[in-house]
């Protein structure tokens, strides 16, 4: 009984140790408004969708409606509550976490938005 709470314990500790690699937390579908605007384009979706999904470290953003993409994303912790993407400023960042999906993201002039939860 000592031996199972105790290795109980040790999980329960070593899992919270854990970054968005080395779980499927992160994976499914996010709901809420989303948007895009590049040079050729501009989307906007009251209710649109984004599909996570990964491959080891790396993380990919299908939005629907036919927003492009965000793919190639690694991400590291941010605080107790959210990951944020690598290379993140107060300007351009995807957050997320189990529940919600943040997104101002700005790269090579086109611009994804997100509040999306699930």
């Amino acid at each position: 009984m000592i031996t199972g709470l105790c290795l109980s314990l040790l999980f329960a500790a070593c899992s919270k140790d854990k970054g968005p690699q080395d779980s499927n937390l992160f994976i499914g579908t996010y709901k809420g408004p989303i948007s895009y605007s590049s040079d050729d384009d501009n989307i906007t979706i009251g209710d649109g969708s984004i599909t996570v999904s990964n491959v080891d470290d790396i993380y990919n953003f299908a939005f629907s409606d036919g927003i492009p993409n965000i793919n190639n994303i690694r991400f590291e912790s941010e605080n107790d509550e959210y990951y944020i993407n690598i290379g993140a400023s107060g300007t351009s960042y995807i957050r997320i976490n189990k529940d919600v999906l943040k997104i101002l993201y700005i790269s090579n002039g086109k611009t994804w938005k997100a509040n999306c939860t699930r």
